[in-house]
């Protein structure tokens, strides 16, 4: 994962990402990756899965 922080309290899944940072541009060139989980992971020791991908476009 780039940029992405989970945790459980009780049942709520917290999100945190950092909107300062960047990773370059996305395959298409079209925007810049903020914070990605890269695909379809765990939620810690449950059954569901996340896919995060935080943007934005390119000036």
């Amino acid at each position: 994962m780039k940029n992405v922080e989970m945790k459980l309290e009780g049942n709520t899944l917290i999100i945190k990402v950092d909107l300062t940072k960047e990773f370059g541009p996305s395959s298409s060139g079209k925007t810049i990756i903020i914070a990605s989980t890269e695909g379809n992971v765990p939620i810690l020791d449950r059954d569901e899965k996340v896919g995060l991908n935080v943007y934005r476009k390119k000036p």
